[in-house]
């Protein structure tokens, strides 16, 4: 049984392991944290959160300062969806935000019918840009340059 736990991350109760809701990537031990099975994109947050202020004249330009803060970004190795997002001061751990009880989940969930994940619909405009992709590939694929 997979219970759906945030709009990213499921939980497979048979094999008690943490599960990306879109592509079923598995990312580790439901009894563990979550995140140490996700890629970790450790941004500067002045990329994130752009300088209201000149740079040059002003110390304090309303944009966090990388000495006292970092924003970690976290991704499935799989899919590339951004599953969780947080900002700590610099050298603070990933924090331990999700802890389940997991035997107590499968007691809950033993009589309950399995929430099944929403077929999701095509994204047209990803599958518009594969066809134009193939047929520049077709288009230029033979010819010399």
């Amino acid at each position: 049984m997979k219970v759906l736990v945030t709009e990213y991350l499921r939980i497979d109760l048979e094999t008690e392991a943490w599960e990306c809701r879109r592509c079923g990537h598995v990312h580790g031990s439901a009894r563990d944290n979550y995140k140490r099975g996700l890629l970790v994109y450790d941004r500067d947050p002045r990329e994130v959160h752009k300088p209201l202020l000149d740079t040059k004249l002003y110390a304090r330009t309303y944009s966090p300062d990388p000495d006292w803060c970092r924003i970690l970004e976290y991704y499935c190795p799989q899919c590339g969806t951004m599953v969780e997002a947080e900002y700590l001061p610099p050298g603070h751990p990933p924090v331990h935000d999700i802890e389940l009880d997991i035997d107590a989940l499968k007691l809950q969930w033993k009589d309950r019918p399995e929430v099944l994940e929403p077929v999701a619909a095509p994204d047209l405009a990803l599958e518009k840009v594969k066809q134009q992709r193939a047929l520049h590939a077709q288009h230029h694929c033979g010819h010399s340059h």
